[in-house]
């Protein structure tokens, strides 16, 4: 039994709201250093560093695509592979020595790319809901008598 309650709408609208602050705060900053005469400063790291909020925005929309039963694959898999790609990139980075600067230099491409994979499957995760929240807020189907 689908809920498209009234609870099931507010978890995925805060799950909404908590992914996409993470993707658009550095692009607000990019553009204030920008009006500022600072030049564009684009900090393709932050929505890493702002990961609790991905991590609880995402937890909700699980939560609520498990109670619609909507959209659970694409947020599930969103949310598991970027895990994943932040985890597995900070790991590498550690392990290989780039994280403090003693070596691993040739590791930089692929610990930045682990990081741009985790940037997009966040963007991902942000579409699912939005297309959750259409779903949730969508006209009814008539039933058939």
């Amino acid at each position: 039994m689908e809920k498209k309650d009234l609870f099931t709408k507010i978890l995925a609208i805060t799950g909404f709201v908590l992914v996409w602050l993470t993707i658009l705060a550095p692009v607000f900053f990019a553009i204030m250093s920008l009006v500022r005469g600072g030049g564009f400063r684009f900090d393709y790291l932050m929505p890493a560093e702002l990961f609790i909020g991905v991590l609880a925005g995402g937890f909700l929309l699980l939560w609520a695509a498990l109670r619609a039963r909507s959209h659970v694959k694409w947020i599930s898999w969103a949310l598991i592979l970027a895990v994943l790609m932040l985890v597995g990139g900070q790991s590498l980075a550690v392990v290989t020595g780039l994280a403090d600067g003693t070596s691993g230099e040739g590791w930089f491409p692929v610990v930045l790319g682990m990081i741009v994979l985790y940037d997009l499957l966040v963007v991902a995760l942000g579409v699912g809901g939005w297309c959750l929240i259409r779903e949730l807020y969508g006209k009814k189907k008539p039933t058939k008598s």
